[in-house]
């Protein structure tokens, strides 16, 4: 008999809606992951004291734990600290480094993790992938991915508008990954899941066309089911690659050589996008980079390197950086294969063309310029 379907493990319940946080206890009784609320809660140490006091009085079997940093270091400690305590799951509450954490302190412990998103800064939210710093640097690391996703609108909109804003930046630059992975299926006979393809631009599109602000309750909504859709297209492709290519070279190159002047993931991978969509030569793909190039502008994200914080020289490294980040993943950066003095002009005429097209358009979103990235935004794949 033929497979006629295929299983694909998936949160049991995804909660995006004012006041969802309120709800928790409820959910994780509703949903058969703990009746009684015996579970370890893990927050950061910037906002977990509000969070702490806004759940605390309906899981009153909890235990709550802070986690300090996004390290391999803390999630073994939080698994140290969890071990040996009988709980149900564990509630990771906050930022990208929180949820981080706890996937992997969860995936040590062989217990179901429920996400609860503060922010929406990356696809991290219901994905199978940790990204944690370590003593050679940061690396991805393979975890089950949250049985439960909830984001609290209301907890969202207190987050600084810069990490919100980065998220559209993480959604977008699927688009990028996408054309890359078909590249690669054409070119080096990769295989290309077209399900994980499916998500991963519904999610990106969905989020682009949207007219939407960071002020309407509506985008937000949008912004958030674009992100876990990224983690179930990660999952279903069981790898980052439907949400992962040239784009994320970059910013992890970025990374690497100015790590004291990174910023947000997101706006890093956004440009990056946005840039390496200039690297094609047909229409289709020029398009692409134009409905990237104009949602970022739409939202006061960066479209050039000088808007992000760095020299023509010091992206241009980057570029030719980027490659060496990700062996064995194949992109437009590696088909190209352009050397110094072709990545050099390449980024000059991106710069360009982004500042003779946008150069008087101005931030359009009503939520006022990029303040400083959360200590809880991270990046993932």
């Amino acid at each position: 008999m033929p497979l006629l379907a295929r299983m694909i493990t998936t949160p049991v319940v995804v909660d995006i809606r004012r006041g969802a946080i309120a709800d928790l206890a409820d959910l994780l009784a509703d949903q058969r992951i703990s009746a009684g609320g015996r579970v370890a809660v893990a927050v950061g140490p910037r906002s977990g004291g509000q969070l702490t006091e806004s759940v605390r009085p309906t899981l009153r079997e909890a235990d709550f734990y802070t986690v300090e940093g996004g390290t391999v270091d803390a999630a073994l400690r939080l698994a140290g600290q969890v071990r040996g305590r009988s709980y149900d799951a564990i509630v990771g509450v906050g930022g990208g480094k929180v949820l981080d954490v706890t996937k992997f302190a969860a995936a040590r412990l062989g217990l179901p993790m429920v996400a609860v998103a503060t922010n929406l800064a990356h696809d991290g939210i219901g994905s199978p992938v940790s990204i944690l710093d370590n003593d050679a640097g940061r690396g991805s690391y393979g975890v089950p991915a949250p049985i439960a996703v909830i984001v609290d609108l209301d907890v969202v909109r207190q987050a600084p508008a810069r990490s919100v804003r980065a998220g559209i930046g993480e959604v977008l630059s699927n688009l990028s990954a996408i054309a890359d992975w078909e590249l690669s299926r054409d070119l080096t006979g990769e295989p290309v899941d077209g399900l994980a393809v499916t998500l991963a631009r519904t999610a990106a599109e969905a989020v682009a066309h949207h007219p939407g602000t960071l002020v309407d309750d509506d985008f937000l909504r949008v912004l958030a089911e674009g992100l876990v859709l990224s983690g179930l297209a990660m999952v279903v492709a069981g790898s980052t690659r439907p949400c992962s290519g040239a784009c994320h070279e970059i910013s992890h190159a970025i990374d690497l050589l100015y790590p004291e002047r990174a910023g947000a993931h997101g706006e890093q991978v956004g440009l990056g996008a946005a840039f390496a969509s200039t690297l094609w030569d047909d229409p289709e793909s020029r398009s692409r980079g134009t409905l990237i190039a104009n949602c970022l502008v739409r939202h006061g994200l960066p479209v050039t390197p000088a808007a992000l914080g760095f020299s023509l020289e010091e992206f241009t490294a980057a570029v030719v950086r980027a490659p060496e980040t990700r062996p064995g993943r194949f992109t437009i950066l590696e088909h190209r294969d352009l050397d110094k003095d072709a990545v050099v002009a390449a980024v000059r005429a991106f710069s360009d063309r982004m500042n003779a097209a946008y150069a008087t358009t101005g931030t359009k979103d009503s939520n006022g310029p990029a303040g400083p990235q959360t200590e809880e935004s991270t990046p993932d794949t």
